[in-house]
């Protein structure tokens, strides 16, 4: 996509936020085109220190959700941050930060502070548990989230430890609500409501996401349990352990049952009196797994694969990370991308998870170095002197 087709090019954007929810909301918005500039304490985002590092020293927790960024160091405790801050603000449709109540307030990145810098922004902030309530200011990051937020507590196996789920999905997850709501505000601006406060928290984003198992608990006190690798209410739909690996296969309705039998071989079991309703299956679930896991110890994950495929039955293999992201299917559907880092060293990327008709995401380029824009941003965007950029340096504003 060229720059002048970006959907949002021209759409200023003060990036305050740190570590990975409100920093891939940032993201998302430089992939559509929007310019994008990272603000960090003097030290950096806390997110570039964690994990291991590419060959420039740059994180890959950092790297995955600041690409197409512009980076300024800022010391926002510093009594002259604004000289700086308020003429960036005065400028840009949109400012995330990820402080905590408190903190932002202290630091002037607040929503009543910057309403009065620019009344037509539109403000995110992104915090741990709401902005309301006791626990307003406790810190939160998305393992914590997983405990207090019930994902836990419904994840893995009975009388096992609590684990966490792999990725950090409740950060990635409020990353995408604080980009729907700030798309949101942005169309009630254009339909002449003005700048506004949207606000995003991996409480709200945790809580959510329960989805089926909340509502059952409020509407008929089930509360819900460890399910493994399966669903209580569906059986068989779980992994099996083939001759060579794993595979994730089953039968979500009566029709697919029988035909499930047939791919495995095992027709009588689709009339067998114990096993012929989906309420029998998961009454006889103790007697029905085993004889399943039986059958497919048998075969390796491609035979079963391909059989089940045959019979139009929804399956799969449990894919490694190498294995998902060297797909063909993965590749085909551009969740692959080809970017430069800050050095001009290539390198690759996870994609945008949606697609606009025609076009491609803009950043192309990887996340950047720490306070590698202060010149540009300040010269050219402020209109900044040398001189006036060397006496803010000597401060420690930058």
């Amino acid at each position: 996509m060229q720059e002048s087709s970006a959907p949002l090019r021209g759409l200023r954007v003060i990036d305050l936020s740190r570590v990975l929810a409100g920093p891939y909301c940032g993201q998302l918005l430089a992939d559509m085109g929007a310019e994008v500039v990272k603000i960090e304490g003097i030290g950096g985002d806390e997110n570039r220190r964690w994990g291991e590092r590419d060959d420039d020293g740059l994180s890959y927790n950092f790297a995955s959700v600041n690409r197409g960024k512009r980076s300024l160091t800022l010391n926002l405790k510093s009594p002259r941050a604004h000289e700086v801050l308020h003429p960036l603000i005065r400028d840009a449709d949109v400012a995330i930060q990820s402080f905590l109540p408190k903190t932002a307030a202290k630091l002037g990145v607040d929503y009543e502070t910057l309403r009065k810098v620019n009344s037509n922004l539109i403000h995110c902030s992104i915090s741990g548990y709401g902005e309301n309530g006791s626990l307003k200011d406790r810190p939160g990051y998305d393992l914590m989230m997983q405990a207090f937020g019930g994902t836990m507590s419904i994840t893995g196996f009975e009388d096992a430890p609590p684990v966490r789920v792999g990725p950090s999905f409740i950060d990635m997850s409020t990353g995408f609500t604080a980009y729907a709501g700030v798309l949101t505000a942005l169309y009630a601006r254009d339909r002449g409501a003005g700048g506004t406060s949207v606000r995003a928290s991996l409480l709200e984003t945790a809580v959510s996401l329960l989805g089926y198992h909340g509502v059952a608990w409020m509407q008929a006190g089930i509360l819900p349990k460890k399910e493994g690798s399966g669903l209580l209410h569906l059986v068989p739909y779980q992994a099996f352990m083939c001759s060579d690996g794993y595979i994730l296969a089953g039968a979500t309705n009566e029709e697919a049952w029988h035909r499930f039998c047939a791919a495995l071989g095992c027709e009588p079991y689709a009339t067998d009196s114990r096993f012929d309703t989906a309420e029998k299956r998961v009454a006889a679930r103790s007697t029905l797994i085993p004889l399943l896991e039986t059958l497919f110890a048998a075969k390796p994950v491609g035979h079963w694969m391909e059989r089940l495929d045959a019979y139009g039955l929804a399956a799969s293999p449990i894919n490694s990370i190498g294995e998902i992201l060297s797909h063909p299917q993965t590749l085909a559907n551009d969740m692959v991308i080809e970017a430069k880092t800050s050095s001009g060293r290539p390198t690759k990327l996870l994609g945008t998870p949606f697609k606009i008709s025609s076009i491609s995401p803009v950043a192309r380029t990887s996340a950047p170095a720490l306070g590698a824009d202060i010149d540009h941003i300040c010269r050219d965007r402020l209109g900044f002197s040398d001189a006036q950029i060397k006496e803010l340096r000597e401060a420690g504003v930058f």
